[in-house]
């Protein structure tokens, strides 16, 4: 999987706990970017048994259920993958922003990092782009912030 500009984090998974949440709205969408998720997770030396993983309807329901893996005191980031795609109508825009919003919050609220990892865009081509195993993979960058992030809190 090409990460272009990115440094080279081997091992910084290591004793990491990770939650993923994933919305099963989009799915197909979802299903690669989860598929990036874990190949980048094993790529930094994560452990598979401490990659938890849990889906909810949708894109607006990724903030509870962050929320609680935040506050459960058993993982070090979560991520939150999602994809809303642009429609005829204001939806998107409470959809997708409220999301941000609410993971946002979580994150500020708990001090436990939380990885946007949730796909805004106007079409479901720019949405499977961004979504692509073999391209940017949003779900593998997600788990690099989450990665980051939680060895940055660790040092601080």
């Amino acid at each position: 999987m090409a990460h272009s500009g990115k440094q080279d984090y081997s091992e910084a998974a290591d004793g990491l706990r990770l939650a993923v949440v994933a919305a099963r709205y989009n799915d197909d969408i979802i299903a690669m970017m989860l598929q990036g998720a874990r190949q980048r997770w094993a790529e930094l030396g994560g452990d598979p048994e401490r990659l938890r993983i849990e889906r909810v309807p949708g894109a607006f329901e990724l903030p509870l259920a962050a929320l609680k893996f935040a506050r459960s005191g058993t993982v070090d980031a979560v991520v939150a993958l999602g994809c809303v795609i642009r429609g005829d109508t204001a939806h998107f825009d409470f959809v997708a922003g409220e999301c941000a919003r609410g993971l946002q919050q979580v994150a500020l609220d708990t001090g436990i990092p939380v990885s946007f990892g949730v796909l805004t865009t106007d079409t479901v081509v720019q949405a499977q782009e961004r979504a692509s195993p073999n391209e940017m993979n949003k779900g593998a960058e997600a788990i690099d912030s989450a990665v980051q992030m939680a060895r940055l809190l660790r040092r601080v």
